[in-house]
């Protein structure tokens, strides 16, 4: 890969994002999706340097980077954080290697608990993630997993359970009848097992899969879970911001070379636009903030949509203990609500 050229594409995109944002301050930075720590660290640091050019910058800014163990050294890891990265997001999934096997992973745990172990070290902040629901996983062995998980991670976690979805790797291993998933109700178990071992060990979940202790969340991920504000650059990325009063969401080419080709062509790689209405952001803040432990503001959908929800669907899921009210202006769904969070979003958005 010709770095330099796509460094200056990645600046050139931005330049024509800015023109279109306006002077804003950036506050959280995510560099994600495919294989960033593949990326020369002059290469993060040229792309840093170009957001403070176009933007305000943030005093206490959060700078993640998602890495995968495979591709982790220690120079390289000291050069990002050199460059400005402080914090780190390993794509661990498994602590057992026959697991990582299935799960078509490349890297073993002993390479990752060196990856691990070399984020502690250099970055100020960690996270890694790990999948659950997996096959013949039993409650004991995620138990075990999980307080192991807790000792290397320090203060933050994302499990996510393992969920089937076409076009994606898993989807392919389970076609192939090579994964397989658990009943709903052992799932389910799974679930709350990770609930209560993490509060019991200090890393609450404060978002459905994402657990942290206290005052140490993504503030990246807060931004889309609190539905904020974000430009998306890059191959594949998305954003979302206000433009001319209207929420605007862009989505920019996915093959590398291709978006390349667009950026140099035409000052941008995006592909798709869309304007929502105020019905569609009502429905998007509700999916999104529905997610997160604080609930969403009624007051805030009310503003985004002109109306407010339905007052006897609320009241219906309110006595079913599916959704909770906090300070008569804070909707959250209970932990049963939580394992049914797309019905209830599209209930209340029926």
């Amino acid at each position: 890969m010709d770095q330099p050229r796509f460094a200056q594409s990645f600046l050139r995109e931005m330049a024509t994002l800015r023109e279109r944002t306006g002077p804003r301050t950036v506050t959280s930075i995510f560099l994600g999706g495919g294989t960033p720590s593949l990326m020369q660290p002059q290469t993060v640091g040229a792309l840093l340097d170009g957001i403070a050019k176009y933007w305000s910058v943030a005093d206490n800014i959060e700078v993640s980077l998602e890495a995968n163990p495979t591709s982790v050294e220690a120079d390289r890891f000291r050069g990002y954080r050199a460059a400005g990265v402080n914090r780190v997001s390993l794509g661990v999934q498994a602590l057992n290697d026959r697991d990582l096997k299935r799960l078509g992973r490349l890297h073993s745990v002993a390479e990752a608990k060196v990856a691990i172990g070399l984020a502690r070290e250099i970055f100020p902040r960690l996270s890694f993630d790990l999948i659950y629901a997996r096959p013949d996983q039993t409650i004991a062995d995620w138990n075990a997993e999980l307080r192991e998980a807790v000792a290397l991670a320090a203060d933050h976690l994302s499990l996510y359970q393992l969920t089937i979805e076409e076009g994606t790797q898993f989807y392919n291993l389970w076609k192939a009848g090579k994964l397989t998933t658990p009943e709903p109700d052992h799932a389910a178990a799974l679930y709350e097992e990770t609930q209560r071992v993490t509060a019991e060990l200090g890393l609450p979940a404060y978002e459905i899969s994402n657990h942290a202790v206290a005052g140490r969340e993504s503030q990246h991920n807060l931004v889309y879970w609190r539905y904020g504000e974000y430009v998306g650059v890059g191959p594949g990325a998305h954003g979302r911001f206000r433009e001319n009063g209207t929420r605007t969401v862009t989505i920019t080419e996915k093959h590398p070379e291709t978006w390349v080709d667009k950026v140099e062509a035409s000052g941008h790689g995006i592909i798709e636009e869309e304007y929502l209405t105020a019905e569609q952001e009502g429905d998007e803040f509700l999916m999104m903030g529905l997610r997160l432990k604080e609930g969403v503001d009624l007051n805030r959908y009310q503003k985004l949509t002109g109306h407010g929800l339905n007052p006897q669907r609320l009241e219906q899921l309110l006595e079913q203990k599916l959704l909770e009210l906090r300070d008569e202006r804070f909707l959250r769904a209970t932990p049963d609500g939580a394992l049914l969070l797309n019905t209830l979003v599209a209930e209340l958005t029926a």
